[in-house]
């Protein structure tokens, strides 16, 4: 019995280019909310720390918000929630935890 499933060599495999591009976009917003994520941890340790002024520490504020922001926008450009960009890591747990 023959796997129909499989491609066979010199046929082509369809794919659908919106698909691509939603998961590609999905894909790299993944690893930039991950980034954003890891970023705003640092800085509030930092500023508990108290190792920036109160300047700094508006400045940082303002900063995160705006990448926050950014990023919903991005999300909402792609159609994508923040769970699509939660990948499940199986026993790990998900990837992005949300506070």
């Amino acid at each position: 019995m023959t796997d129909d499933r499989a491609p066979r060599p010199g046929r082509r495999i369809e794919v659908d280019e919106e698909s691509v591009r939603k998961s590609l976009a999905g894909l790299v917003l993944t690893i930039v909310e991950l980034l954003r994520q890891l970023m705003e941890r640092q800085a509030l340790r930092r500023v508990e720390q108290g190792g920036i002024s109160d300047e700094q520490i508006e400045k940082l504020g303002l900063t995160l918000m705006a990448l926050e922001q950014n990023m919903a926008e991005l999300r909402e450009h792609f159609g994508l929630t923040e769970d699509d960009l939660n990948l499940d890591l199986g026993p790990l747990g998900p990837l992005l935890p949300r506070d």
